[in-house]
């Protein structure tokens, strides 16, 4: 990202391949719908460019995270102000049960995670579906590498309680 941050836009592709999949994959986690996990994924790249003289060395991976954990945050205001009736939730529910060859048992855990804050949910992607660091993760919300163990350790357990509920 260095070389990309110094005008060499060719080093861009590498990064693009190296991160497209795991943006991807954590705003599916999140949300479960193709198309805006697309269009945030390619958001998230538009704006790596766009701020790329702003990244001065240190972990990239808790700086594009924090980029796309932002675009998140925008996209899921403007859904809350647009769309009264049908939140992110509803949506996830939607798409996951449309999923005909999802087994019981990883739909029974995305309607777990739909009954966690989008806070909760967000943290435990990062951890345990992106295999992000806790001391990365306090990097990306702001908080002590302390806290964040705490309190994905706390997500857990509400994890497994509304995960027991939906069987």
């Amino acid at each position: 990202m260095l070389d990309v941050s110094q005008g060499n836009l060719d080093a861009m592709a590498h990064i693009f391949e190296r991160y497209n999949k795991r943006l991807y994959n954590f705003y599916f986690q999140m949300i479960r719908d193709k198309a805006i996990c697309e269009d945030m994924t390619q958001t998230v790249f538009y704006k790596v460019m766009r701020y790329r003289t702003s990244y001065k060395g240190g972990q990239f991976v808790s700086w594009i995270f924090k980029i796309a954990r932002n675009v998140f945050s925008d996209h899921y205001q403007k859904s809350k102000k647009t769309s009264n009736t049908e939140d992110l939730e509803i949506v996830a529910n939607k798409n996951a049960d449309n999923k005909v060859d999802i087994n019981d048992d990883i739909a029974h855990l995305h309607n777990a995670l739909n009954k966690l804050s989008k806070d909760d949910r967000e943290l435990i992607v990062l951890n345990r579906f992106q295999d992000i660091k806790y001391d990365k993760i306090a990097e990306i919300v702001g908080s002590t590498e302390g806290a964040v163990k705490v309190k994905v350790h706390r997500i857990i357990k509400k994890l497994k309680n509304a995960y027991l509920e939906t069987i």
